[in-house]
Protein backbone atom coordinates (compact mmCIF):
# COMPACT_ATOMS: atom_id res chain seq x y z
CA UNK A 1 0.00 0.00 0.00
CA UNK A 2 2.66 2.74 1.04
CA UNK A 3 4.50 1.55 -2.25
CA UNK A 4 1.60 2.99 -4.14
CA UNK A 5 1.22 6.89 -2.32
CA UNK A 6 2.86 9.44 -4.31
CA UNK A 7 4.67 11.49 -1.95
CA UNK A 8 2.57 14.71 -3.28
CA UNK A 9 1.00 17.99 -1.67
CA UNK A 10 -1.69 17.28 -4.33
CA UNK A 11 -2.25 13.08 -2.74
CA UNK A 12 -2.02 15.03 0.76
CA UNK A 13 -5.02 17.58 0.08
CA UNK A 14 -7.07 14.22 -1.31
CA UNK A 15 -6.13 12.15 1.37
CA UNK A 16 -7.51 14.99 4.09
CA UNK A 17 -10.46 15.29 1.92
CA UNK A 18 -11.17 11.75 2.05
CA UNK A 19 -10.48 11.53 6.11
CA UNK A 20 -12.78 14.42 6.73
CA UNK A 21 -15.51 12.86 4.74
CA UNK A 22 -15.32 9.39 6.22
CA UNK A 23 -15.54 11.22 9.65
CA UNK A 24 -18.66 12.57 8.68
CA UNK A 25 -19.98 9.32 6.86
CA UNK A 26 -19.56 8.03 10.83
CA UNK A 27 -21.24 10.82 12.51
CA UNK A 28 -24.25 10.30 9.98
CA UNK A 29 -24.13 6.14 10.43
CA UNK A 30 -23.77 6.27 14.50
CA UNK A 31 -26.99 8.96 14.16
CA UNK A 32 -28.55 5.95 12.25
CA UNK A 33 -27.94 3.39 13.78
CA UNK A 34 -28.81 5.24 17.21
CA UNK A 35 -32.60 5.79 15.73
CA UNK A 36 -32.79 2.57 14.61
CA UNK A 37 -31.91 1.27 17.79
CA UNK A 38 -34.70 3.33 19.29
CA UNK A 39 -37.03 2.42 16.85
CA UNK A 40 -36.04 -1.30 17.27
CA UNK A 41 -36.56 -1.14 21.17
CA UNK A 42 -40.12 0.72 21.05
CA UNK A 43 -41.39 -1.76 18.53
CA UNK A 44 -39.99 -4.75 20.44
CA UNK A 45 -41.99 -3.55 23.45
CA UNK A 46 -44.92 -3.84 21.34
CA UNK A 47 -44.63 -6.96 20.38
CA UNK A 48 -43.76 -7.64 23.43
CA UNK A 49 -47.12 -6.45 24.21
CA UNK A 50 -49.04 -8.02 21.79
CA UNK A 51 -47.72 -11.53 22.39
CA UNK A 52 -48.75 -11.36 25.67
CA UNK A 53 -52.51 -10.20 25.06
CA UNK A 54 -52.41 -12.62 21.67
CA UNK A 55 -51.96 -15.80 24.08
CA UNK A 56 -54.45 -14.75 26.10
CA UNK A 57 -56.68 -14.34 23.33
CA UNK A 58 -56.42 -17.59 21.64
CA UNK A 59 -57.27 -19.03 25.31
CA UNK A 60 -60.61 -16.94 25.32
CA UNK A 61 -60.75 -18.24 21.47
CA UNK A 62 -60.34 -21.86 22.48
CA UNK A 63 -63.11 -21.73 25.40
CA UNK A 64 -65.61 -20.12 23.44
CA UNK A 65 -65.26 -22.94 21.16
CA UNK A 66 -65.37 -25.68 23.61
CA UNK A 67 -68.60 -24.01 25.09
CA UNK A 68 -69.82 -24.12 21.17
CA UNK A 69 -69.19 -27.74 20.66
CA UNK A 70 -70.50 -28.60 24.13
CA UNK A 71 -74.22 -26.88 23.43
CA UNK A 72 -74.36 -27.48 19.63
CA UNK A 73 -71.52 -30.85 18.95
CA UNK A 74 -68.51 -31.02 17.15
CA UNK A 75 -70.09 -31.82 13.38
CA UNK A 76 -71.86 -28.45 13.57
CA UNK A 77 -69.84 -26.14 15.06
CA UNK A 78 -67.27 -27.61 12.17
CA UNK A 79 -69.90 -26.91 9.67
CA UNK A 80 -70.55 -23.51 10.77
CA UNK A 81 -67.13 -23.07 10.29
CA UNK A 82 -67.11 -23.95 7.03
CA UNK A 83 -69.62 -21.80 5.55
CA UNK A 84 -68.29 -18.93 7.35
CA UNK A 85 -67.64 -15.91 4.46
CA UNK A 86 -64.23 -15.53 3.49
CA UNK A 87 -61.60 -13.17 4.99
CA UNK A 88 -60.88 -10.55 2.33
CA UNK A 89 -57.36 -10.43 1.58
CA UNK A 90 -54.51 -8.45 3.51
CA UNK A 91 -52.91 -4.49 1.90
CA UNK A 92 -49.73 -4.56 2.40
CA UNK A 93 -48.58 -0.93 1.79
CA UNK A 94 -44.74 -0.04 2.79
CA UNK A 95 -43.48 2.83 5.09
CA UNK A 96 -40.11 4.17 5.37
CA UNK A 97 -37.66 4.26 8.65
CA UNK A 98 -34.75 5.96 8.20
CA UNK A 99 -34.51 4.69 4.42
CA UNK A 100 -35.93 1.07 5.32
CA UNK A 101 -39.17 0.03 3.81
CA UNK A 102 -41.16 -1.65 5.97
CA UNK A 103 -44.41 -3.78 5.20
CA UNK A 104 -47.50 -2.55 6.62
CA UNK A 105 -50.09 -4.76 6.92
CA UNK A 106 -54.16 -3.22 6.45
CA UNK A 107 -56.83 -5.65 7.02
CA UNK A 108 -60.21 -5.38 7.78
CA UNK A 109 -61.12 -5.20 11.64
CA UNK A 110 -62.76 -8.93 10.91
CA UNK A 111 -64.40 -8.79 14.39
CA UNK A 112 -66.61 -5.64 13.79
CA UNK A 113 -68.82 -7.10 10.97
CA UNK A 114 -72.22 -7.81 12.00
CA UNK A 115 -73.30 -11.26 12.73
CA UNK A 116 -75.52 -11.01 9.22
CA UNK A 117 -72.44 -10.65 7.07
CA UNK A 118 -70.56 -13.50 8.55
CA UNK A 119 -72.00 -16.00 6.35
CA UNK A 120 -73.48 -18.65 8.45
CA UNK A 121 -77.07 -18.93 8.93
CA UNK A 122 -78.53 -17.87 12.09
CA UNK A 123 -80.66 -20.88 12.38
CA UNK A 124 -79.44 -23.64 14.38
CA UNK A 125 -76.58 -21.36 15.79
CA UNK A 126 -76.91 -19.24 19.05
CA UNK A 127 -74.96 -16.45 20.95
CA UNK A 128 -72.39 -19.49 21.77
CA UNK A 129 -71.56 -19.74 18.14
CA UNK A 130 -71.57 -15.72 17.28
CA UNK A 131 -69.22 -15.38 20.83
CA UNK A 132 -66.90 -18.58 19.13
CA UNK A 133 -66.61 -16.46 15.70
CA UNK A 134 -66.11 -13.28 17.40
CA UNK A 135 -62.93 -14.38 19.71
CA UNK A 136 -61.37 -16.29 16.82
CA UNK A 137 -61.98 -13.15 14.97
CA UNK A 138 -60.22 -10.92 17.43
CA UNK A 139 -57.42 -13.25 17.22
CA UNK A 140 -56.81 -13.58 13.31
CA UNK A 141 -56.90 -8.84 13.99
CA UNK A 142 -53.95 -9.51 16.94
CA UNK A 143 -51.78 -12.30 14.65
CA UNK A 144 -51.69 -9.71 11.77
CA UNK A 145 -51.41 -7.00 13.90
CA UNK A 146 -48.16 -9.03 15.24
CA UNK A 147 -47.16 -9.99 12.06
CA UNK A 148 -46.14 -6.63 10.86
CA UNK A 149 -44.02 -5.81 14.08
CA UNK A 150 -42.43 -9.23 14.43
CA UNK A 151 -41.31 -8.19 10.25
CA UNK A 152 -40.47 -4.59 11.50
CA UNK A 153 -38.02 -6.15 14.17
CA UNK A 154 -36.35 -8.67 11.63
CA UNK A 155 -35.58 -6.16 9.24
CA UNK A 156 -34.58 -3.37 11.66
CA UNK A 157 -32.37 -5.87 13.27
CA UNK A 158 -30.89 -6.75 9.65
CA UNK A 159 -30.12 -2.88 9.19
CA UNK A 160 -28.80 -2.09 12.78
CA UNK A 161 -26.05 -4.72 11.45
CA UNK A 162 -25.31 -3.73 8.18
CA UNK A 163 -24.93 -0.17 9.86
CA UNK A 164 -22.68 -1.32 12.66
CA UNK A 165 -20.70 -3.03 10.30
CA UNK A 166 -20.27 0.07 8.39
CA UNK A 167 -19.47 2.08 11.47
CA UNK A 168 -17.02 -0.24 12.48
CA UNK A 169 -15.78 -0.50 8.93
CA UNK A 170 -15.04 2.97 9.27
CA UNK A 171 -13.72 3.82 12.51
CA UNK A 172 -11.30 0.71 12.78
CA UNK A 173 -10.43 0.19 8.91
CA UNK A 174 -10.96 3.06 6.58
CA UNK A 175 -9.89 6.60 9.11
CA UNK A 176 -6.81 4.12 10.80
CA UNK A 177 -5.96 3.91 7.00
CA UNK A 178 -5.80 6.91 5.64
CA UNK A 179 -4.70 8.77 8.70
CA UNK A 180 -1.62 6.16 8.92
CA UNK A 181 -1.65 7.41 4.84
CA UNK A 182 -1.81 11.14 5.81
CA UNK A 183 1.25 10.53 8.33
CA UNK A 184 3.53 8.69 5.57
CA UNK A 185 2.88 11.63 2.78
CA UNK A 186 3.24 14.45 5.35
CA UNK A 187 6.66 12.89 6.52
CA UNK A 188 7.87 12.37 2.63
CA UNK A 189 7.30 15.60 2.41
CA UNK A 190 9.07 17.02 4.76
CA UNK A 191 11.94 14.41 4.04
CA UNK A 192 12.09 16.07 0.65
CA UNK A 193 12.16 19.28 1.98
CA UNK A 194 14.88 18.32 3.93
CA UNK A 195 17.38 17.04 1.29
CA UNK A 196 16.14 19.79 -0.82
CA UNK A 197 17.52 22.30 1.92
CA UNK A 198 20.86 20.23 2.15
CA UNK A 199 21.39 20.16 -1.59
CA UNK A 200 20.71 24.29 -1.73
CA UNK A 201 22.79 24.70 0.87
CA UNK A 202 25.80 22.40 -0.55
CA UNK A 203 25.46 24.13 -3.62
CA UNK A 204 25.63 27.82 -2.54
CA UNK A 205 28.73 26.73 -0.41
CA UNK A 206 29.74 25.28 -3.84
CA UNK A 207 29.11 28.54 -5.47
CA UNK A 208 30.56 30.68 -2.99
CA UNK A 209 33.59 28.65 -2.87
CA UNK A 210 34.26 28.75 -6.18
CA UNK A 211 33.76 32.25 -6.58
CA UNK A 212 36.34 33.06 -3.52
Amino acid sequence: MAENISPTRMELLNTRKKIKLAYQGHKLLKQKRDVLILEFFKILSKAKDLRAELAEQIKTAYRAVALAQAYHGVADVQNIAISLAPIKPVKIDVKNIMGIKIASVQSEEISTKPILERGYSLIGSSAKIDEAVEEFSKTLNLIIKLAEIENATRRLITEIEKTKRRVNALEFVLIPRLSQQEKLIQFQLEEMERDSFVMLKSIKRKLSSSQA
